[in-house]
């Protein structure tokens, strides 16, 4: 079995971690930018598998750390999509991946690298704040705290909201509300049922689905190895 190297790259005056999978010397290599939030911890299990495929293709993956997620220092509070688009272009210049690909809210900051992009299933950044002041709503209400989407908006207007665990910024939640995958001329989009699928990033807790890694990794590598 393929094991794991990390590496870091520098995003201001931090050094985030980046796991690699397959031999840095490949023709290829692939940047994978995951959904973001919840949706990244519920996917990683798919993603780290699709990255050990590549690797035993010949295809080198990256998986970074975004600033204030998994292992970085950073705090998540400081972050809004535009600083988080910026650190995607920092580790493209500084590991030099040859393509990009990105899932779900991963669409959002994939753009800023000049690289041939694929993206499965992109989202819009409203869809996803939208999705997680649900969840916030349903644990309130479980709580026994009345609460709207509306008040929570309010809320965040005068300092933080808390929403999936993470304490995001107003500058963030409106960031996220107003971004949109950018439009690429280098972009491809591949859908779930093309790589036989399922929405993991729906499910209760993080769960893997070996048939769709397989896929998807085999989708890339033959999108990798025709596209320049």
């Amino acid at each position: 079995m393929t094991s794991p190297v990390y590496l870091t790259y520098k995003f201001g005056d931090q050094s985030e971690y980046c796991l690699c999978f397959g031999d840095r010397g490949s023709a290829r290599t692939i940047l994978i930018i995951p959904p973001l939030f919840d949706e990244m911890n519920r996917t990683r299990r798919m993603l780290v598998e699709v990255m050990r495929a590549l690797a035993d293709r010949g295809t080198c993956a990256l998986l970074p750390d975004l600033p204030g997620c998994n292992e970085s220092l950073a705090c998540i509070s400081e972050q809004t999509v535009s600083v988080w688009r910026q650190a995607v272009e920092d580790a493209a210049v500084q590991l030099k991946p040859t393509h990009i690909v990105s899932v779900r809210g991963g669409t959002l900051i994939d753009d800023r690298a000049d690289k041939p992009i694929m993206r499965l299933a992109p989202v819009k950044g409203a869809s996803v704040l939208k999705t997680m002041l649900r969840g916030r709503l349903v644990a309130d209400k479980e709580a026994g705290t009345s609460s709207t989407i509306e008040s929570l908006m309010a809320q965040a207007a005068t300092g933080s909201l808390e929403l999936s665990g993470y304490i995001l910024s107003n500058a963030m939640l409106q960031s996220l509300e107003d971004s949109v995958p950018s439009p690429s001329c280098q972009c491809q989009e591949i859908t779930l049922p093309e790589i036989n699928g399922s929405p993991l990033w729906l499910r209760a807790e993080p769960q893997e689905d070996a048939g769709m890694s397989a896929a998807f990794a085999e989708r890339i590598d033959v999108w990798s190895a025709t596209c320049a």
